[in-house]
């Protein structure tokens, strides 16, 4: 079971803040930008000959956030659990957008999975799950973002590198990168094989 309610943690946002950062949980367009660019510098310079899934794809942020960076991907493929949402991000992006259960349904194999946000409020052992289905889904890596730290919390998800380092042992992650220079309590990390 997720800590909290996934269904009433976003809609409750949409409805009180619109489609806006603040309407998928971000405390600011900002902070979700800075996570978005901090993904962006994990990926090849070229996206142009990959394949991007976007792992609770919320809205579609992160593809509208490439365009402006001109980092097109070659292709762009949304996931996400709520409904709502995947039409939405179907709307805004043009592209395809998949309702699935990340945890437990098979994804498309892509070049690169990527997801920001979505591990926040899942349990360690859905975070799990989750991260293991995006790596063995994508040929060439999973990069994603995590809050970071050693705190408990009844609502949010935390990571430390202990967790980080089981996770890639378990999976037999070839190379991984960390980054927690960017904000606060927050950590991007890239599974690469």
């Amino acid at each position: 079971m997720p800590k909290i309610d996934n269904d009433k943690f976003y809609t409750s946002a949409l409805k009180q803040y619109g489609k806006s950062a603040r309407g998928v949980n971000w405390s600011s367009q900002e902070s979700q930008e800075i996570r978005f660019k901090t993904i962006l510098e994990l990926l090849p310079q070229d996206l142009s000959k990959y394949n991007i899934g976007d792992a609770g794809c919320g809205f579609g942020d992160f593809y509208s956030y490439m365009i402006i960076h001109n980092k097109k991907p070659k292709n762009y493929l949304g996931i996400d659990s709520l409904a709502q949402m995947c039409t939405i991000a179907k709307a805004q992006t043009k592209s395809d957008i998949l309702h699935l259960n990340i945890c437990q349904d098979k994804l498309p194999t892509q070049d690169y999975y990527i997801c920001s946000g979505a591990l926040n409020i899942l349990t360690h052992f859905e975070s799990y799950l989750f991260i293991q289905n995006c790596y063995k889904s994508s040929k060439n890596g999973f990069i994603f973002n995590v809050l970071y730290g050693d705190k408990e919390s009844q609502t949010y998800n935390y990571m430390n590198k202990y967790h980080v380092e089981k996770i890639a042992k378990d999976l037999g992650v070839v190379n991984v990168v960390l980054r927690d220079d960017y904000l606060l309590h927050d950590i991007t990390i890239g599974f690469f094989k």
